[in-house]
């Protein structure tokens, strides 16, 4: 017969198992929610430690998949992506390690200019009116864009295509 501690940290484990089943998570976030759900913290840390041990949980894994993903898609640059990161539980080591190589200015600009012709089909800086401007500007800020990327792509002589 196994004993009610044995079963209450295998309670914690498999209530893990089930969540990590739909989604990633990182050691972080997984934790609380395991707590949130009731889970004594010392079979919550027993838990965490065997999911990482059997490689189940790896925030390294979770950030770099994070983080192409994000770059693909445009959805975070630059510092905006770093701050999600920690928002999401990720250690900042193991963040600025994988951040160590941002966009360079070539493809940050492609990026913008790509993220705008979608967002904003048919803006054009030297025809459209401050408002635009202020929301465009406002979108590529919301998503870490630097201001020499947004004065390049809004120069008034220049045009998104």
């Amino acid at each position: 017969m196994r004993s009610s501690v044995s079963q209450a940290a295998d309670q914690a484990y498999q209530a893990a198992l089930r969540l990590l089943s739909g989604r990633d998570y990182t050691v972080e976030t997984l934790g609380r929610k395991l707590e949130q759900r009731g889970h004594p913290a010392e079979q919550v840390a027993d838990a965490l430690a065997r999911l990482v041990a059997e490689r189940f949980l790896d925030d390294r894994r979770y950030a770099e998949r994070f983080i192409n993903q994000c770059r693909e898609c445009g959805r975070y640059v630059g510092y905006r992506l770093r701050q999600e990161l920690k928002r999401r539980g990720v250690p900042a080591e193991v963040a600025a390690e994988l951040l160590v190589d941002p966009l360079e200015k070539g493809e940050a600009f492609a990026l913008a200019r790509q993220l705008i012709s979608r967002r904003y089909a048919g803006f054009d800086p030297v025809t459209s009116g401050d408002r635009d401007r202020r929301r465009v500007i406002g979108f590529l800020q919301r998503r870490g864009f630097g201001g020499e990327i947004i004065r390049q792509l809004l120069d008034r002589r220049r045009q998104i295509d």
